[in-house]
């Protein structure tokens, strides 16, 4: 039972890292940039730039929006793991009414966890448009 679960818990961690620069690379580009190949192109070019030194400034709302998105994301993450915890729990009960009781909880502690990070993110982002807002100086 131990062995099957360590197997389970690795293969799980060993997908995530597997999947992770996808789900990093989802965010680039934007709502109007469509094209994957564009996209490329303009990742190449930033990773060009940052290498030669050649940065443009951003703006620290600009930063702080950046750092609190992969936290969240990183959140977000968690909560995917703690189901998936959960989840593999209750199938392995065995009618252990015990087991499938914490099962429970833990996926009703998730779903609060998930409704918390939403709303945070939610809030993060009306502020740090604002601050974008301010700091640009169009009121």
């Amino acid at each position: 039972m131990k062995k099957l679960f360590k197997k389970t818990i690795l293969t799980a961690v060993g997908t995530a890292l597997v999947l992770l620069p996808t789900l990093a690379f989802a965010q680039t580009g934007g709502p109007t940039d469509k094209n994957p190949f564009t996209r490329g192109v303009k990742q190449v070019g930033d990773i060009g730039a940052r290498a030669t030194g050649q940065t443009t400034q951003r703006p620290l709302p600009e930063i702080l929006g950046s750092i609190i998105n992969v936290f969240l994301g990183f959140l977000g993450m968690v909560f995917l793991l703690l189901m998936l915890y959960a989840g593999f729990l209750w199938m392995m009960a065995q009618g252990d009414d015990k087991q499938v009781t914490k099962a429970k909880d833990m996926i009703k502690q998730a779903v609060i966890g998930l409704i918390v990070i939403v709303a945070a993110f939610a809030i993060s982002n009306f502020i740090v448009s604002q601050l974008a807002t301010v700091a640009s100086g169009t009121i």
